[in-house]
């Protein structure tokens, strides 16, 4: 059995990250020069400037201010499979992830929030049948990496306007169940003149 010293407080396993994991830059790696370089890249070259591990990495670096997090980044990003997959991962997963805690999984999960606000406002500012690829792009980075059908009714009114996205249900891997009579009953609630029901297939099936 082990002690730990007198007047410090137990290590909070999921707020405090492990300290035997990416401690810090190794001799000779000059971590202030490569965050100011991974920035001047980001701001100069734009959306394709950086890779998807540096911007997890960057991501990461506001959270973590005084360790080298290029391989947490890269342990994120082999886990969960990609950019998107680890943007969009449950934030328990990403704060127990060796390396990680709440404020660090936190700082990831603000991208994926704020990509959906601004998905979710340009879809609501102009005819949805007129803005087709925005509300693509829309229910893409909301519902492109879960792992089991769900179903949403998008309501629009007289000028095809979104004026409520629902989530109606939620299914197994290759089928969800929804209820008519709610979705009707939700639509005249509203107002609604138009409809539009949406779902997934995660697993990859037409």
């Amino acid at each position: 059995m082990s002690a730990s010293k007198p007047g410090r407080p137990p290590r909070n396993s999921v707020t405090d990250p492990a300290p035997q994991l990416f401690e810090g830059p190794q001799p000779g790696h000059d971590a202030a020069g490569h965050r100011a370089r991974l920035r001047k890249r980001l701001l100069d070259g734009g959306a394709e400037a950086l890779a998807d591990h540096e911007v997890v990495e960057y991501l990461l670096m506001t959270a973590i201010p005084r360790r080298d997090v290029k391989p947490l980044a890269r342990t994120l990003l082999d886990r969960f499979g990609s950019l998107a997959g680890v943007l969009n991962a449950d934030s328990r997963s990403l704060a127990r992830h060796p390396g990680m805690g709440e404020t660090s999984a936190a700082a990831l999960k603000i991208v994926a929030l704020a990509a959906r606000r601004l998905a979710r406002q340009q879809v609501r500012e102009q005819p949805v049948l007129g803005s087709w690829q925005a509300l693509i792009d829309y229910l893409h980075i909301d519902m492109a990496h879960l792992t089991v059908e769900r179903v949403r009714v998008l309501y629009l009114n007289t000028k095809n306007m979104l004026i409520h996205d629902e989530h109606v249900g939620d299914g197994s891997i290759d089928e969800a169940a929804i209820h008519p009579r709610e979705v009707i009953r939700k639509a005249l609630d509203l107002g609604a003149t138009a409809l539009i029901l949406v779902h997934n297939h995660p697993s990859g099936d037409p």
